[in-house]
C-alpha cells in the first residue's frame, strides 16, 4: 500500500518544518538574524492513466486521467530578508543597518564573511572587530587616546581624541547588497558566505543609493515574530499527526486484507 510511504515523506516533511521553526525560535534574541521558512515540492506521480490518452477509435480523449502522487519533500528553506526592529542600547560600537546592506567581516583565512549583526567592539590593538574579534572591512583603527568615538548615517567614523577639539576622521565603513540575499550561506556566528546564488557582492558607502543607513548606539534584532512561529507549530504539529493517522488507517486496512480468509 504506497499510502503507507507517502504518509511516511509527509511525517518527514513536517519534522523538517518543526526543525526549522524551532531554529527560529531559538534565534529570537539573536541580533540581526533573519527568520527561515520550509517550502516543499510534491514528489513524482504514477500514472495509471494518462490525461489526454485517446479512449475510443472515434479519437475521444480521457479528460482528466488518473495520476497518484508519492508524497513531499523540502525544497528549500528560504532566509525572509525583512528589517528587524531596531533597540538603543547607548553603546557607541553597537549599529544597525536601516535598509539593505551586510557588514563585511574579514575571516582569519584573509577571506570575506557576511553579516547584519552590528554588535562591535574594540579588539587590544584598536580595531573595529566583531564578538569573535573578525576584522570589518575595511580596518579602522580606533586610536588609545580617543575618548569618544562618533559614526554618522553615512559610515563616517570620527572620533575624539584627548586634548583636541575637532574631531579625528578615522575612516569609512562600507556595506554590501547581493542580488540574492537569501542565497548566502549561513555558517553560524551571525555570518553568512557568498555561493554562486547569491551573486557577486556590490560595495557601497551606507547611504548611497541602494545602502541602507548606519545608526550608532542602536542594533537590529531578530525579525522572528514569536506569535507567527508559535502558529506555525501548531499547524505542522496537526499536519504531523494526521499523517500519522494515515499510517495507521492504511495499517488497519492491511491488517484487515491479512485477516480475510476464502
Amino acid at each position: 500500500m504506497s499510502a503507507l510511504n507517502t504518509a511516511a515523506t509527509g511525517m518527514l516533511a513536517q519534522q523538517r518544518n518543526v526543525e526549522v521553526i524551532s531554529n527560529n525560535i531559538a534565534n529570537l534574541n539573536t541580533v540581526g538574524y533573519k527568520r527561515q521558512r520550509a517550502e516543499f515540492q510534491d514528489l513524482l506521480y504514477q500514472t495509471l492513466e494518462r490525461p489526454g490518452a485517446i479512449s475510443s477509435e472515434t479519437g475521444t480523449a480521457v479528460p482528466n486521467g488518473v495520476q497518484i502522487g508519492t508524497g513531499v519533500k523540502t525544497g528549500s528553506v528560504y532566509r525572509i530578508i525583512e528589517q528587524g526592529s531596531v533597540t538603543a542600547t547607548g553603546n557607541d560600537l553597537d549599529l544597525a543597518i536601516s535598509g539593505r546592506g551586510l557588514f563585511r567581516i574579514v575571516l582569519p583565512d584573509g577571506s570575506d564573511a557576511y553579516s547584519r549583526a552590528g554588535n562591535l567592539a574594540i579588539s587590544g590593538e584598536g580595531g573595529i572587530v566583531t564578538e569573535d574579534g573578525h576584522e570589518v572591512s575595511p580596518g579602522i583603527t580606533i586610536p588609545d587616546d580617543a575618548i569618544d568615538i562618533s559614526i554618522s548615517e553615512d559610515g563616517i567614523v570620527e572620533a575624539r581624541i584627548a586634548g583636541q577639539q575637532n574631531l579625528q576622521q578615522l575612516g569609512q565603513l562600507e556595506l554590501a547588497t547581493f542580488f540574492n540575499e537569501s542565497g548566502l550561506e549561513a555558517i553560524g556566528n551571525n555570518l553568512l558566505l557568498e555561493t554562486a546564488a547569491s551573486g557577486e557582492p556590490t560595495i557601497g558607502n551606507p547611504g548611497d543609493t541602494g545602502f541602507g543607513a548606519i545608526l550608532q548606539g542602536f542594533i537590529e534584532t531578530s525579525n522572528v515574530d514569536p506569535v507567527q512561529e508559535i502558529t506555525a507549530l501548531i499547524a505542522a504539529q496537526r499536519a504531523y499527526e494526521m499523517n500519522a493517522r494515515v499510517i495507521e488507517t492504511s495499517d488497519q486496512m492491511l491488517a484487515t486484507n491479512a485477516n480475510l480468509r476464502s
